[in-house]
This record gives C-alpha cells, sequence and structure tokens, in this order.
C-alpha cells in the first residue's frame, strides 16, 4: 500500500521549491510546475554581459534564521561568505556616509533635534512587539507623528516614494516597522555592525543545488509550463491543464504564484474567495542590472532622496568578490512601481536612457567606457501592497476547490518580501494545512485503507 500521494508545486519560486523540499522530506511524490524556463521566480539567476548572476539583488542577513537553516538542509552550510558593509545616503546631490552612529550624529541634512526624532523613530519601531497595532494607521500618519513633519518631508517621504511610489499614501505603518525590525536584528547578533552574506556562485548556485536534490528524489520538474486552468474532477482527483492543451491528474495541488493567477486559473473559486484574491494590490518591480569595470564608491545601498528615477543604488560587489564576477562590478538600479507607473510602458532603450543620465549626474565621473552592459527586468506582481489592516483581509490558503491551497507571498504579514519571509510563510503554512493531510494519510494506510493511485496521467 502507497504511503504517499502526487502532489503538484505550481510555481518554481523560492516558496516553491521550499515547499517542494519539505514534501520530499515527508516521502510524497512532487511534481513542479513552472512557466518561466528555469526555477527560482525571482529569485532567479541570468546572464548580463559575460556573468551570470542574480536577476534582482539577494543578500543574507546574520538574522535570516529561516533561510540559513534551509540552506544547511539542503547541504551548503561551508558556502556562505559574509562581510561588513556600508550605508550611504545622496541628498542634495552629494554622498553621505551612514554607516555608524558617529556618521548619523555628522548628517547635515537633519539638525541635532530632528535626528534625535529619527533614531527614536527607530529605537521604537525596533521595540514594538505588537505589529498589528501599527497595521491600523497609515505610514505617513505615523512617521510624522514619531519623527515630526520636518524629517518625514526630508528623510522619510523621499524613500517611501522611491519604495512605493504613490501607494505609500494607503499603506500601514507595518510596512516601515517589518523594514527596521528586520534591519535592526541584522545588528543585534552581537557584532554591533552590519554583516551581510552570500552563498558562493549566488541564487544560481542554490538553485543548481535544488535540483540536484530533486533529481535523486524524483521529482518532475516541468519548466516552460505555463497553466490555464486547476479544477477538481472528484473529491480526490484535481486536473491541471496547461497552456498547450496538455492535462496532468494530481491528489494535491499548491499553488505559489500571485493571487492574481489564482484568481485566473481557478474557475470554481467561490465568489467570495474570488473577491479577496481580486482585492490584493501588488507593487511590481523594472531592476536594472549594470555591469561596470570600476567600482562606484563602496556602499552596498545608497539610499537616495533627490528625484532620481530609481529607488536605490545596489553596489553588488561590496558583498560578491569581483572575482565571482570576472574583475567587473556589479550595479543593481531598482524602481518599485505601480501597474499604471509610466515607467512600465517605456521600452529597454528608454529606461536604460533614463536611468544611465541619472546615475552619470551622481557619480559625474562615470564614463560610457566604463558601462559594460545594461538589461532590465520587469515583473509585474512582486510585493502585496500591506494596506490597512491587511492581514484582516488575507486570501484563503485552503480553497473552496477540493484538494488546492494557495500559498504565497501575500501571506506576509510581519514583514516586507525577502527569501527569508518567503522560507518562513512556507514552513507555516505546512505546519499548518500540509502536515496534517500527510499524517492523516499515513494513518489511514496503517490502518489498512489503500491510497495506492496511478500514475500521474497525460490526456
Amino acid at each position: 500500500m502507497a504511503a504517499n500521494q502526487r502532489w503538484a508545486i505550481v510555481g518554481g519560486g523560492m516558496m516553491g521549491l521550499s515547499l517542494a523540499h519539505q514534501l520530499t522530506q515527508d516521502g510524497q511524490s512532487v511534481s513542479i510546475i513552472e512557466a518561466s524556463h528555469n526555477l527560482g521566480g525571482l529569485a532567479d539567476a541570468w546572464q548580463v554581459g559575460d556573468i551570470t548572476w542574480d536577476r534582482h539583488y539577494h543578500v543574507i542577513l546574520l538574522s535570516d534564521s529561516h533561510l540559513r537553516e534551509f540552506l544547511e538542509q539542503i547541504g551548503l552550510q561551508d558556502e556562505f561568505r559574509w562581510v561588513e558593509t556600508k550605508t550611504g545616503f545622496f541628498t542634495g546631490g552629494r554622498f553621505y556616509s551612514m554607516s555608524n552612529t558617529a556618521e548619523f550624529l555628522m548628517f547635515p541634512p537633519l539638525n541635532l533635534i530632528q535626528k534625535f526624532r529619527l533614531g527614536g523613530t527607530i529605537f521604537l519601531a525596533s521595540k514594538i512587539k505588537n505589529w498589528r497595532r501599527m497595521e491600523s494607521v497609515l505610514v505617513e500618519k505615523w512617521l510624522t507623528r514619531w519623527s515630526g513633519k520636518t524629517t518625514f518631508q526630508k528623510m522619510w517621504l523621499p524613500l517611501l516614494r522611491a519604495k512605493l511610489g504613490d501607494a505609500y499614501q494607503r499603506t500601514s505603518a507595518a510596512f516601515i516597522w517589518a523594514y527596521i525590525s528586520r534591519m535592526y536584528k541584522a545588528r543585534r547578533t552581537g557584532l554591533k555592525k552590519e554583516m551581510f552574506g552570500y552563498i558562493h556562485g549566488g541564487y544560481a548556485r542554490i538553485i543548481q543545488r535544488l535540483e540536484e536534490l530533486f533529481s535523486e528524489r524524483n521529482v518532475a520538474i516541468h519548466k516552460n509550463s505555463p497553466v490555464a486552468k486547476i479544477q477538481a474532477n472528484d473529491p480526490n482527483e484535481v486536473e491541471i491543464q496547461l497552456v498547450d492543451g496538455s492535462t496532468h491528474t494530481f491528489d494535491k495541488v499548491i499553488m505559489t504564484t500571485s493571487t492574481a493567477v489564482v484568481d485566473q486559473v481557478c474557475p470554481d473559486l467561490q465568489p467570495e474567495e474570488r473577491r479577496t484574491f481580486a482585492d490584493i494590490e501588488y507593487l511590481g518591480i523594472v531592476c536594472a542590472s549594470v555591469v561596470l569595470n570600476r567600482p562606484l564608491n563602496g556602499y552596498y545601498v545608497t539610499n537616495i532622496t533627490d528625484d532620481v528615477p530609481f529607488t536605490a543604488v545596489i553596489e553588488m560587489t561590496t558583498i560578491v568578490q569581483p572575482s565571482e564576477l570576472n574583475g567587473h562590478t556589479l550595479v543593481y538600479l531598482p524602481k518599485y512601481v505601480t501597474a499604471d507607473d509610466p515607467i512600465v510602458r517605456m521600452s529597454d532603450e528608454q529606461i536604460q536612457t533614463l536611468f544611465l543620465d541619472a546615475l552619470r549626474r551622481m557619480y559625474p565621473d562615470l564614463t560610457d567606457e566604463q558601462i559594460v552592459a545594461f538589461k532590465v527586468s520587469r515583473v509585474r506582481d512582486v510585493m502585496a501592497l500591506p494596506t490597512l489592516d491587511y492581514s484582516q483581509h488575507l486570501p484563503p490558503i485552503e480553497l473552496s476547490v477540493p484538494n488546492v491551497y494557495a500559498i504565497n507571498s501575500a501571506h506576509i504579514v510581519k514583514g516586507n518580501l525577502n527569501v527569508n519571509e518567503t522560507i518562513e510563510i512556507a514552513k507555516d503554512a505546512y505546519s499548518k494545512y500540509i502536515s496534517p493531510v500527510i499524517r492523516s494519510q499515513k494513518q489511514n494506510v496503517c490502518h489498512g485503507e489503500s491510497l495506492d493511485q496511478p500514475e500521474v496521467s497525460r490526456k
């Protein structure tokens, strides 16, 4: 008698891969169905010029316990590299270092009282335990109350607009609480300094390792396989129809795609369910990878309060050894966008001109000859916007469609989108929804009820 069932994971991003890892550890039969040509989702890798690295910027913090545990489970514990980093600010056309307390106290754009209120706001946010209270107040109101109007206008507003666009006006204070809490925890590890890390080879190495493990565990991986429809044929079987017309049947299906995709491919959702999925508002991203043959100024992240078309300058080679990038410097220029942002309709060439003109204004000594490659990534649904009382209106995980689950980044309520939060959500959902199903199934087998199933069918 079989002690496992056939599970399909729709979506091969880090959440889907984490769930697949947990299922195989529990002895389940797993298939991963991914619309793209490779695994990883937002954490995939691509080639820019003659280097291959992450398509979007990612780092590991010392406080990222869920991600670090996951990487150790898959055998990458000896491939971490940790680096002390520096943070910069670009404001009023000038660069300022903000990497320690002394530099903060010398920061010219704010007077002493404003610095005190800004520091007090950050400290207060780091101490708040009841995060649900932060959901009930708009981020602008909360920051203004504690930092003051001037500090909000000079510091917080430009950063909020860079991260959220005009959507900051309907974002709760839980957003800034989550951001501050994560960064503050990273400095509370006992080192009293900012240490960021990565795995040698980046996420390409992580995905490669997972594919090796999945091959050993007989996980079927279907790439270039966008899903058209998911329906329950009967109470014990789920059919997945792909865009190419082929169909596959499974016992259980977990969707890790955005809520918009869940709404689109599940025609049998109840109207109330459909509303919860449709009500989630996502921010997207336009992120440029720039390869240079010179470093910039040594800050991992340069926060920007001036009028610049990207959110920040991420100088990845302050963390990643240049030898891993053929001696080049890798810089990310991200821009978080709503669906109606004009930049969404720009061509890659227009974005390149816009971004590089701004980068040259920030770094006047940057020449055309020093720019080796430029490539643009666009993703429509990246982060669910944490609006007022967001956690009270989450879409369901266990759907009305029998044996279908939807677990995705929209369920992040105590943090901002990052891989550590993604892994944590996958672990929590697995423990609450998936493990009980597997335990019940195994108990039925022990009591003599056969759960033998035919192989995955294709019609």
